[in-house]
């Protein structure tokens, strides 16, 4: 079974079984995500995504940056980063986010997709640094680009259309039984940033 959808309703549960997932649709106006988008463009420390797969060291097109309350420590892919102090930008997001959601979290990775030509292969978010079934809010800004659920047993698929400006909450056992994947595309030619706000209980 597939579905794609992405009529926003924060109250209705994206998943059919196993974790949760909900679609706030924008939190900010097309203007306020424009302006926010080419700020972040300008003074995120963006740089390019360093991986080890299969004991080589991979850079990708991709660029990522990673923020936090403390210089925390997150390993995921074989590379581990060091978080930078927020920006002001990135905390008045985050602040933003916590209102609408009813959680805190203590850190910021971002991920800067140039194209569609760039994307994310599936994974889930479950590093043992990570709070154990914590809430993951991922906000969107720039081209919407299509977002899909995989269910690890029965490989069930989801997918949805993250907009401009949107916000996407997964928590519960999501990260458990589910995997996740932005596929990439030729037909889109515009940037795209993720923000996805987590909770780090330790520090390595």
């Amino acid at each position: 079974m597939k579905l794609f959808t992405s009529i926003a309703d924060p109250t209705r549960n994206l998943l059919p079984y196993d974790g949760e997932a909900y679609y706030f649709g924008s939190l900010f106006a097309a203007k306020e995500a424009d302006d926010l988008m080419a700020r972040l463009l300008d003074t995120v420390a963006w740089r390019n995504d360093e991986l080890v797969l299969f004991g080589k060291k991979i850079t990708t097109k991709r660029k990522v940056a990673w923020y936090g309350d403390q210089p925390f420590a997150y390993r995921y892919s074989g590379a581990t980063k060091t978080a930078l102090p927020w920006t002001e930008d990135l905390l008045s997001i985050k602040r933003i986010v916590e209102r609408n959601i009813d959680d805190t979290f203590n850190s910021c990775l971002l991920n800067l997709y140039h194209d569609g030509s760039e994307g994310m292969s599936w994974h889930s978010d479950d590093e043992p640094d990570l709070k154990p079934q914590g809430a993951i809010a991922s906000v969107s800004l720039g081209a919407a680009r299509k977002f899909a659920f995989r269910h690890k047993s029965s490989h069930e698929t989801i997918s949805l259309l993250l907009g401009h400006g949107s916000l996407l909450l997964m928590k519960g056992a999501t990260q458990e039984h589910w995997k996740h994947s932005l596929p990439h595309t030729r037909r889109i030619q515009a940037p795209r940033i993720n923000l996805t706000f987590r909770t780090i209980v330790g520090m390595r």
